[in-house]
């Protein structure tokens, strides 16, 4: 097992770790370490045991806080998904008919030929008015 040097709050500790867990480990103890120097910049100088305690309950804090946001969001997606899948097995909605009136060929022709006639008739009407 290899072992890692590690430090918190200013101070040394080797630990034994799984190969290849190294990279895991020194992360760990970097997130430790920045809250035991929160700890040391807010009390000052506090023994070992009692600062690895503290700084240990800190990160649980966080962590406690980061599961429940974590569940709430969890709880949201979840309640999208319910809501997606209510939309999608709601029916189609009817499609909307849309009727275009067309006006019959003959009936267009019929009315160029009544405005023709009635041009016609005003324009005799005009030449007989027109001393």
């Amino acid at each position: 097992m290899p072992e890692q040097s590690i430090t918190i709050g200013h101070k040394e500790f080797t630990v034994a770790c799984q190969a290849g867990e190294e990279p895991y480990l020194i992360a760990a103890a970097e997130m430790l370490d920045a809250e035991a120097r929160t700890l040391l910049n807010q009390i000052g100088r506090v023994p070992a045991e009692r600062m690895l305690l503290m700084s240990g309950l800190m990160l649980a804090d966080k962590t406690a806080e980061a599961e429940d946001r974590a569940k709430a969001a969890q709880a949201e997606i979840e309640s999208l998904r319910e809501e997606i899948a209510r939309l999608r097995a709601r029916p189609e909605p009817e499609p909307r008919r849309v009727e275009v009136p067309v006006v019959p060929q003959d009936l267009t022709d019929a009315l160029t030929e009544l405005a023709a006639r009635a041009e016609a008739v005003a324009d005799d009407l005009e030449a007989r008015a027109a001393p």
